[in-house]
């Protein structure tokens, strides 16, 4: 009902036949689901456009269009280097290098999931459980992350209270997922990626438009760099179509180990050990399928990511150049040095008397302001007690307009620059992205829990029920959708969307891709490497989190009893708090997994034969 008086009805109309889709192609998925192997990996049966576009619809979600567009609008176009990565990593690496080995080698051992592949090359059921377990507890972070996005966005555009988005938005996924395997994952994923795509080029040109053209709008937006805020000047911001300073030893190099060590590498390489990715590789039935791939997803990255980051970092100009012009008393001020304000509205009576504005209710109203570092615009005038004021005038940047909070820069940024129809494409658009990336990732997760605990621990894998393994499957699923939704109602603001989304790709990157790759190149591989490569990557990351890297070990808090107070064992060190843990555990991983592999019995030939051998 809410929903309805907000947006209209034929919005409403729009939204429910877009859902009808997804539901019936859902329904397609689950009627055209007969066995195990149609669930989990679709039959090895799907055409290269459908596997494509699902890769590229469970890479990209809400987290990169709301989470990192924010986190562009706060540090501005370097993060077009993660869309580099993307694409060249992520798309033609993966596609072209690991896609065929990993096909082959999935084939050969009959593997249905990740861990499962991983367990069968190196003959060992330790690993096959262990990795299905990070999965089963490290995925909830990563979907709340994607449903923080997908909520920010409804609640901000339609006026709806974030608990509820919340809980109708994990109801929906809820319902597909649950019932269509894998088939119905990619079904919809290439429905919603092509949504994704056609909204994300309008995005681009409406907001071009705004700027004034494409000149003109880098131009303005390069010209802004007085305007960053002092806090981000410290640690090296320097504008928002600069990279940030390079060095390591002081606080002012911190911006560049943030943008580099977490946000570009941690995501541009860990995306080659995501297991929702990796899967995609065995639903196709050749290497020149996956080669036909390529192109549509190098496409679909530089038309999704590459346009929010750029939409992102132009806001900030949008701001400036359309946004409204405050004046009022000075509430608080944000950033003194360079006049970062909250402002209570005022305007002068008849007499000339500054008089407070207030709302319907009643209320004071308090918006935040940039003020012009060349015109402060500051005076002094008397209200009517006699006291002086200090009145202010200015215009804001996008971080400041979104109330300090980057998850809102791009949904507030929609609301107040885009026309309302267009506001129901972006919600379609986001809808796309959260529900592709969601069903994946709980896909994932639920066959973890099937496939590869259930299945190795509590029955005999050879005399496996299907039909209760899936039971499991499905189960599983539904408690990494709670534990999901928990996370998100739990976790807003600080940009926690990219952090969250940058530490599961960390951490599955450290964990898993040496013994991955080794796995598929390395003949020499042996399980005692894949093993203590995969607990060096996950103790290592996990004790970065817990004591060294600020952010997350602050929020956290069993630092604070080893340091002092601290957020951090390094806090003293300028740099090493904010690193991101792939930078020092994945070396460590990939190290222990060479050297113990070389110095412990190879696996035997016959079982190498069967590996390497082209089916």
């Amino acid at each position: 009902m809410i929903l309805a008086q907000t947006v209209g009805a034929i919005d409403v109309v729009v939204v429910l036949v877009y859902l009808f889709s997804v539901g019936y192609l859902g329904w397609l998925g689950y009627r055209r689901t007969k066995t195990a192997t149609d669930y989990m990996i679709a039959g090895r049966a799907v055409h290269p456009f459908v596997m494509a576009m699902s890769y590229g619809a469970t890479f990209i979600s809400t987290s990169a269009i709301v989470g990192f567009g924010g986190v562009a609008g706060l540090f501005g176009m370097s993060l077009l280097w993660l869309v580099f990565l993307n694409i060249f990593v992520g798309i033609f690496v993966a596609f072209v290098c690991l896609g065929g080995p990993t096909r082959r080698m999935g084939h050969r051992l009959d593997a249905h999931t990740f861990p499962e592949l991983l367990g069968r090359r190196y003959q060992s059921t330790f690993i096959q459980v262990f990795a299905g377990l990070v999965i089963f507890l490290f995925i909830p972070l990563y979907a709340a992350a994607v449903l923080i996005g997908g909520c920010e966005f409804i609640s901000t555009q339609f006026g709806i209270d974030y608990t509820v988005a919340l809980l109708v938005f994990s109801v929906i996924i809820a319902a597909y997922v649950v019932v269509g395997g894998l088939k119905g994952v990619m079904y919809t994923d290439a429905l919603q990626g092509t949504i994704m795509l056609v909204g994300m080029v309008i995005l681009l040109l409406f907001t071009y438009g705004k700027v004034g053209g494409v000149t003109t709008g880098h131009r303005e937006l390069t010209e802004l760099a007085d305007l960053v805020p002092g806090t981000l000047k410290a640690i090296g911001h320097r504008g928002w179509t600069a990279f940030p300073v390079f060095g390591f030893g002081d606080k002012g190099y911190d911006l560049w180990w943030i943008s580099v060590s977490t946000i570009i590498l941690g995501v541009g390489i860990g995306v080659l050990a995501q297991p929702q990715l990796i899967v995609r590789f065995m639903t196709v039935r050749s290497q020149m399928q996956l080669n036909r791939a390529v192109l549509i997803g190098g496409i679909f990255i530089l038309g999704v990511p590459g346009v929010v980051y750029v939409v992102g970092s132009l806001t900030n100009a949008y701001f400036v150049r359309h946004g409204p012009i405050f004046e009022g008393r000075v509430a608080q001020r944000i950033n003194p040095d360079k006049g970062h304000v909250l402002l209570q509205l005022m305007k002068p009576n008849e007499a000339g008397a500054w008089r407070d504005v207030v709302d319907d209710k009643g209320k004071l109203k308090i918006v935040p302001a940039v003020l012009d570092p060349d015109q402060p615009y500051l005076t002094e005038a008397r209200g009517e007690d006699g006291k002086p004021v200090e009145i202010a005038r200015g215009r804001s940047i996008s971080i400041v307009y979104a109330k300090g909070n980057p998850d809102q820069i791009i949904p507030t940024y929609l609301t107040l620059a885009m026309p309302k129809w267009f506001g129901l494409l972006f919600l379609l658009t986001l809808l796309a992205a959260a529900m592709s990336t969601l069903s994946s990732q709980f896909h994932a997760l639920g066959t973890s829990i099937g496939r590869d605990v259930y299945e190795q621990l509590l029955t005999r894998p050879k005399r496996a029920d299907s039909t209760r393994t899936m039971h499991v499957v499905r189960i599983a699923i539904v408690v990494g959708i709670i534990l999901a939704v928990l996370i998100s109602y739990h976790s807003r603001g600080g940009y926690i969307i990219a952090r969250a989304t940058a530490i599961f790709f960390g951490l599955c990157a450290s964990t898993f891709l040496p013994a991955y790759v080794g796995g598929l190149f390395f003949r020499r591989s042996t399980r005692a490497g894949a093993i203590a490569s995969m607990l060096v990557g996950f103790v290592v990351t996990g004790f970065w989190l817990l004591f060294i890297k600020a952010k997350e070990a602050g929020s956290i808090g069993l630092v604070q009893r080893f340091a002092g107070g601290k957020e951090s064992l390094l806090a003293d060190s300028p740099n090493w708090y904010v690193v991101d843990p792939i930078v020092v555990a994945m070396p460590l991983s990939i190290v222990v997994f060479v050297v113990v592999s070389l110095l412990t019995r190879p696996c035997d030939e016959e079982h190498l034969g069967r590996c390497f051998s082209r089916p």
